[in-house]
């Protein structure tokens, strides 16, 4: 049996939404954060030494890594999808191939880092310290808030914003492995980036993702997906 090992508030959410659309049978093994440093619990590191989630584990396989789990997933069981989830993977060489590509490296490789550094900020002056310094950490988080990352925030709202102004789905018209990885960003990105209704694109593509029943199986299995600042 597959075992998905998830975190709560974590991105192994997007592998919950993945696996209920596939229809793959699979047990899930619920982890809980420290409450007082947010981190992974140590009992992740007798699955996989990073400690992080998602990880999976298949029969003696065990993959970490949300891209390469879903890659996983969809080479081996994307043949027993729904006809409408055909195209998990486009055909190689075409543009939908090239996007899907694009937004399954963009996910993690550019906006995540902001979007994590924005909770980093936001949370640093609200940690216990002595009185005399907060103001400090207050006055320092806020200007690299402003001239940092706020900016690439932005930037990255409208990107998306603007891409999916011509595209139902991140790679086209169809469903791909891109959606998966970019939907626990795009939740991130839309709570910690100020005004949704700037985003109108952005947040009606996260209205189809969120009605799709599959995604709603998953929600109640794996419970909120973002982690409050």
């Amino acid at each position: 049996m597959l075992t998905v090992h998830h975190l709560d508030t974590s991105r192994s959410q997007r592998i919950l939404w993945l696996l209920e659309e596939l229809g793959v049978p699979y047990e899930l093994c619920l982890y809980k954060r420290d409450p007082r440093t947010r981190l992974a619990p140590p009992e992740l590191k007798r699955v996989h030494p990073l400690g992080k989630s998602p990880v999976i584990t298949d029969g003696d396989t065990v993959v970490a890594e949300s891209g390469a789990i879903i890659e996983y997933l969809v080479e081996c069981y994307g043949n027993q999808a729904p006809a409408e989830l055909a195209h998990l993977e486009p055909l190689r060489g075409t543009a939908e191939h090239r996007q899907c590509r694009f937004w399954m490296h963009y996910a993690e490789g550019s906006l995540m880092n902001w979007l994590l550094m924005k909770l980093v900020f936001d949370t640093i002056p609200r940690q216990p310290m002595p009185f005399f310094v907060r103001p400090i950490a207050r006055a320092l988080c806020g200007k690299v808030q402003q001239n940092l990352v706020a900016p690439n925030v932005q930037t990255a709202l409208g990107f998306m914003n603007d891409h999916l102004a011509s595209h139902r789905w991140f790679a086209g018209e169809h469903l791909t492995m891109a959606d998966f990885q970019m939907s626990f960003a795009v939740e991130a990105a839309l709570v910690r980036g100020g005004n949704e209704t700037m985003w109108p694109h952005l947040t009606a593509y996260r209205q189809r993702m969120q009605a799709r029943p599959a995604y709603q199986r998953a929600l109640s299995k794996g419970g909120p997906v973002v982690m409050s600042s």
